[in-house]
């Protein structure tokens, strides 16, 4: 996981400031805090927030890690794949990788969310059906190192990813352009 020191980080409060203090008043249950209506609906509703992308490329990558050298795990991870594609066929997802490509360590798959709809739709069904898998959840920016690392978010065991590839993908990139 890379240091969250190394980056700097914008006021949770930015464009919200000088508005007058919350209410201290406890909600019904007694341990939650009774908020103000707001004016308008977040547009994290329907958008991603910045600088996550909201195109093409999709705001969030889940990578999907078996054992490729187990023989349960590749079975599971196949079974997981197909009911995905027929659950959610609105996804983009990718070929099931039975060796180690790019950072990762291990087999996995891909599968890209769009919209925040999909993202809240997709993600609590994962955390019910993946099973004995591991997955990376990482959202889509223009700084892949940390989109992977301070940015990511682990269900199951984390897996240690081959971070190098990432400034040799900038240099590649920057050598073409």
């Amino acid at each position: 996981m890379t240091d969250p020191n190394y980056y700097t980080f914008e006021s949770p409060l930015k464009g919200y400031e000088g508005l007058a203090p919350l209410p201290n008043e406890k909600a019904e249950d007694g341990k939650s805090y009774v908020n103000p209506p707001a004016e308008k609906k977040s547009e994290a509703y329907t958008s991603f927030a910045s600088p996550i992308t909201n195109g093409r490329r999709g705001g969030f990558d889940i990578h999907i890690y078996f054992q490729q050298t187990d023989e349960e795990e590749v079975k599971f991870a196949n079974q997981l794949w197909e009911r995905i594609r027929r659950e959610f066929p609105e996804l983009r997802i990718y070929k099931v990788w039975d060796r180690p490509v790019g950072p990762h360590p291990v087999g996995m798959f891909e599968v890209n969310l769009f919209t925040p709809e999909q993202f809240g739709a997709f993600i609590p069904w994962l955390v019910i059906n993946r099973g004995p898998l591991s997955a990376l959840i990482h959202p889509n920016t223009e700084d892949e190192l940390r989109d992977h690392t301070q940015r990511a978010t682990w269900m199951g065991q984390p897996l240690p990813l081959h971070l190098k590839i990432f400034p040799q993908m900038v240099a590649l990139r920057q050598s073409k352009a």
